[in-house]
């Protein structure tokens, strides 16, 4: 009988299937690249605001303190967003016929909170909690960057589940001392390693603590 298909098919055949694995792994290379983008993630995308608030004036040029504004960091799950009222201690007396700043001061004379557009949110079935962070040594730049560099916020990272693993995973790579949770330029040091498993004993963060930060049910309730 004669043959049937010439002996190039074979080559033919090995190149079809090499093209078709190389596309399979293309294709979701593709996906895996537009999931971390900024496409997707919104990272250091800003959000148009009703004023264009500057941290990195507020907080880098006249140094005030994460706290002045975000008034419930320390004890609540929300950091919770200034008053109106707060806004105008400064600029009652500063800036205070400045254009920019008619929609504070509308909502000064009507009551009517500004609606800020939320920069970082993560889903509604997953519960954060801000003040167990700072108090077991997660400092503010840790999650949202180098705001005192920010003219308009934006987000720092992506806030996936895979991200907060890296931290719950390892917690002593990311915990600092007390008196630098507010330090927006603070990085690890050199010797962070040693650093972090002693950190991890003030904080009281034992081996239960460890398995359980890595429990679905820790952040998913």
């Amino acid at each position: 009988m004669g043959q049937i298909f010439r002996k190039s098919s074979n080559s033919f055949a090995r190149a079809t299937l090499a093209s078709f694995g190389v596309g399979f792994l293309g294709f979701f290379g593709v996906v895996y690249a537009i999931y971390w983008s900024p496409y997707t993630t919104d990272v250091h995308t800003p959000l148009a605001q009703p004023v264009p608030f500057s941290h990195q004036h507020h907080v880098a040029g006249l140094g005030l303190d994460c706290r002045y504004c975000h008034t419930t960091v320390e004890t609540s799950a929300f950091a919770g967003l200034p008053p109106t009222e707060t806004c105008m201690t400064c600029h009652s007396q500063v800036w205070r016929d400045a254009p920019v700043l008619a929609p504070v001061r509308q909502s000064l004379a009507t009551g009517q909170s500004l609606e800020w557009n939320r920069v970082n949110q993560t889903p509604d079935f997953v519960f954060f909690n801000h003040s167990i962070h700072v108090q077991k040594g997660i400092g503010c730049s840790t999650c949202h960057g180098a705001v005192d560099q920010m003219p308009i916020t934006a987000k720092a990272h992506s806030l996936y589940m895979r991200w907060c693993l890296n931290c719950h995973e390892a917690p002593q790579k990311f915990l600092r001392p007390q008196d630098q949770i507010y330090n927006q330029s603070w990085q690890p040091p050199d010797d962070q390693a040693e650093r972090g498993l002693a950190l991890l004993q003030q904080y009281h963060i034992s081996t239960n603590r460890l398995q359980q930060l890595r429990d679905c049910s820790m952040c998913h309730r």
